[in-house]
């Protein structure tokens, strides 16, 4: 991978990490200019080139990394006019570390490799703090030949990588991911809120769960904001968590899976986007949660 260029899409959050690590482990660098991204003021000082469409940043990389929102976001950039397959390269890797439908994924690498390239999927876990530290957990759905090419690159940015199958495992394994991560904090969001209703100090509530059978990493991100209302702790919109649990419910059904819990969850959040910010952070689903009883 040392001689190869590499191309990024989607410099937001996870991308600015995932792009300056790149650059810090020497690898030629290029991204798309787009009103989402980050500043690229220090990736630019860098070295790192920008291009004003997708097609011409195809049309200069050998791999090329999606890190965007969602489906509509990644078939928009392959398949729209001046998108990634008009100038994508015969042989080039593209590879999607967005949260994505693996039905759609599936769809996708069968046209990439109609035009000539290859194709994996690479869903991120973690957040932007990890990102920028180059420790992201990668979940990749490819070819064991091709996952063995590309694994350098991803070691780059991330600290733990797992080979979970063919194309469409990686988004599979991370939408189940963030199903029992999304969900769990989404569970202890509603008791928390219940037990302000109720009248149970924050630090009790806390202590005794994490003594027990509700300690864990959800309870850690909503701490934060349970003792001081600092939603910094999971910096993950209600928005984001929605979608995500909405192609979750789609897999479930794509699969013919039970998906009764996770409608209720996927409901709570389409709600509380509906009446409230859909860009406030998770943890204030806790906040919304508690005025909800109030005005019951």
């Amino acid at each position: 991978m040392s001689d190869r260029k590499i191309g990024l899409i989607g410099v937001g959050l996870m991308g600015h990490g995932i792009a300056t690590n790149i650059v810090r482990h020497g690898h030629s660098l290029a991204v798309l200019e787009h009103a989402g991204n980050q500043p690229l003021d220090a990736l630019k000082a860098a070295g790192v080139r920008t291009f004003g469409s997708a097609r011409e940043l195809a049309a200069e990389v050998d791999v090329l990394l999606l890190c965007v929102t969602g489906s509509p976001q990644v078939e928009a950039v392959l398949l729209g006019d001046g998108g990634v397959l008009q100038g994508l390269r015969r042989g080039a890797i593209v590879i999607d570390c967005s949260t994505a439908i693996p039905s759609s994924t599936e769809r996708l690498a069968g046209v990439v490799a109609e035009a000539g390239g290859r194709f994996m999927d690479a869903a991120m876990t973690r957040t932007p703090k990890e990102a920028a530290e180059g420790r992201l957990n990668l979940l990749v759905g490819a070819e064991t030949a091709l996952f063995d090419e590309c694994r350098p690159l991803l070691a780059c940015f991330a600290e733990n990588i797992t080979h979970c199958g063919p194309v469409g495992s990686g988004h599979r394994m991370k939408l189940l991911h963030n199903y029992v991560s999304l969900g769990s904090v989404a569970l202890i969001a509603e008791a928390a809120a219940c037990a302000q209703r109720a009248g149970v100090a924050a630090e009790v509530f806390i202590d005794v769960l994490a003594k027990g059978g509700g300690g864990g990493t959800a309870l850690e991100r909503l701490r934060p904001f349970l003792l001081s209302q600092d939603p910094s702790g999971l910096r993950f919109s209600m928005a984001n968590a929605f979608k995500d649990l909405g192609y979750y419910a789609t897999m479930a059904r794509d699969s013919g899976a039970a998906g009764t819990i996770a409608e209720g969850v996927r409901q709570t959040l389409a709600t509380a986007v509906e009446e409230g910010d859909p860009q406030a952070l998770l943890p204030q689903l806790v906040a919304w949660l508690a005025q909800q009883g109030a005005a019951g």
